[in-house]
């Protein structure tokens, strides 16, 4: 059985940091790409970035490039995302997801088949 577990979520003022983690178990996490979405009250889900296995390439949306980090460390099963300078609108719950697929310049939430039941990110101005 496949498990997804995302921590790290909380309250943090604008201009702060957040660091979200994803534990997987149930797969062979090193096989899997990697990807973090969000969906804030009333809006569709958005893929934040996503990360191809072995770390060998990485996806950011332009609402986060430039301030979000993502990583992994196959030996600990874990994904990582370090969100910096953050902004009210970055509030949202954010889902850690795992993928066979691998898309270069877009995120697709319907190419991820496991699911975390996510954290939620509060961004105060």
């Amino acid at each position: 059985q496949v498990q997804v577990v995302e921590s790290g979520g909380g309250l943090v003022q604008a201009g702060g940091s957040l660091r979200l983690s994803c534990t997987v178990s149930g797969l062979t996490f090193g096989d899997y790409a990697m990807g973090w979405f969000r969906q804030a009250p009333g809006k569709e889900r958005e893929g934040v970035s996503s990360i191809k296995w072995g770390s060998t390439s990485t996806f950011y949306s332009d609402s986060v490039k430039g301030r979000f980090a993502i990583s992994r460390d196959d030996a600990k099963n874990t994904l990582y995302l370090q969100m910096n300078n953050l902004k009210p609108e970055d509030t949202a719950i954010y889902y850690c997801a795992a993928s066979v697929a691998w898309r270069t310049s877009t995120l697709m939430a319907q190419d991820y088949n496991y699911w975390g039941q996510g954290t939620q990110v509060t961004v105060s101005s």
